[in-house]
């Protein structure tokens, strides 16, 4: 799989671009702050519908225009797709495949499967479990579309359900008798279980396939310096590791019950995936508050790497972006990473100096300056 072309209109920074790749490496060249990170946002956009660098949809879309639009063409098996994204500030985003509209926006999942690590990802092993939760969700995504729907419908079941708690914590506080009353609460609780219950089993089938390609990602970008594991962390006691959906569903149903008067107490839904995290080890520490810089640099980048070696196992080739990782990098990291990344169906690497990029992956080179990219000669 590789991306053929991508265009933007008014996006980020750009009034309007477009820029032809090719299979194999890419280099983005180009100052600080003229546009290449925007670029691979983009593309990682399309793919997840969800930028790595904010929130809310709001900053994708240039200064003064009433909407963003990103087009790509991606090729797989020959066959090109065209996508576009209309992206809309406080409304509903549109969605076209193939020229014809989708019904709803993540109806494009699974048609650009892309893999980006930036320096934000250092935030994996650094930050608190939402980095963590959202890099195995969005991966869980990418793997089966299907996910995105699953995370949908668990997100919204907990917003309603805080709202809810929040109202009679209120009621409560201010010693009203409106707004206290919880019986809907009981229908809130199956539909957490049972969503909540989809959302981990997954989690836990993703982690136990994940497990073996970061301790071998770690294991290759660090030299052997260091022995990478990774555990999932369940805000519920199981007694036994199990995917059975019905069974997760049954834990999670008593540990609401049981957790119903601290909820109350609290206004807030203190059970469920939305407070589990993902354990990060460097041999029989925890990584965070114990790993180096460059150590944590190294597990942030193995973390990405062993997602796309997974990708990669499931049968479908996916891009894969270095964002301003080189510099980090000394020479010999540099060089392994280049031998890991090489065969790679479609890489893109942005970078300030070229010279940071290690020879093996000087393919396509492209010069990005204030709303322009040139491919250069």
């Amino acid at each position: 799989m590789y991306v053929r072309r991508l265009e933007l209109i008014d996006f980020r920074s750009y009034e309007r671009v477009g820029v032809d790749l090719e299979a194999g490496p890419n280099v983005l060249i180009g100052a600080n702050g003229v546009g290449k990170t925007n670029l691979v946002e983009a593309l990682g956009y399309v793919a997840t519908l969800d930028s790595h660098r904010v929130a809310t949809d709001a900053p994708l879309v240039r200064l003064g225009a009433a909407a963003a639009v990103i087009r790509c063409a991606v090729v797989h098996d020959g066959r090109e797709l065209l996508i576009e994204l209309e992206i809309v500030p406080g409304k509903a985003n549109r969605a076209r495949l193939g020229r014809s509209p989708a019904r709803r926006a993540r109806d494009v999942l699974g048609a650009l499967r892309l893999v980006l690590f930036a320096p934000e990802d250092l935030e994996l092993v650094r930050g608190d479990p939402a980095e963590r939760r959202r890099y195995l969700d969005d991966l869980l995504v990418l793997r089966q579309p299907r996910y995105a729907g699953v995370r949908a419908d668990y997100e919204r079941v907990v917003k309603q359900r805080n709202a809810l708690l929040r109202t009679a914590y209120l009621a409560r506080k201010t010693g009203g008798s409106r707004g206290g009353d919880l019986t809907t609460l009981a229908v809130w609780d199956t539909h957490l279980a049972r969503h909540g219950a989809e959302l981990l089993a997954g989690r836990l089938e993703l982690v136990a396939a994940l497990t073996p390609h970061v301790a071998k990602a770690y294991d290759a970008v660090a030299a052997g310096r260091g022995a990478a594991g990774i555990a999932y962390r369940p805000s519920v006691e199981l007694a036994e590791p199990t995917t059975d959906r019905e069974a997760l569903a049954a834990v999670l149903a008593t540990a609401l019950e049981e957790s119903r008067s601290a909820e109350i107490e609290r206004g807030t839904t203190l059970v469920g995936p939305h407070r589990d995290d993902l354990t990060l080890s460097l041999g029989p520490l925890p990584a965070k508050g114990y790993a180096s810089h460059g150590e944590s640099w190294s597990y942030a980048l193995a973390l990405r790497l062993a997602g796309y070696d997974l990708l990669r196992s499931d049968g479908i080739e996916p891009v894969l972006v270095l964002d301003d990782v080189f510099a980090e990098l000394d020479a010999g990291r540099r060089d392994r990473l280049a031998d890991l990344v090489g065969g790679a169906s479609q890489l893109l690497v942005t970078c300030a100096v070229a010279d940071d990029v290690p020879a093996a992956l000087r393919g396509a080179r492209y010069e990005v300056a204030e709303g322009t990219v040139r491919r250069a000669e």
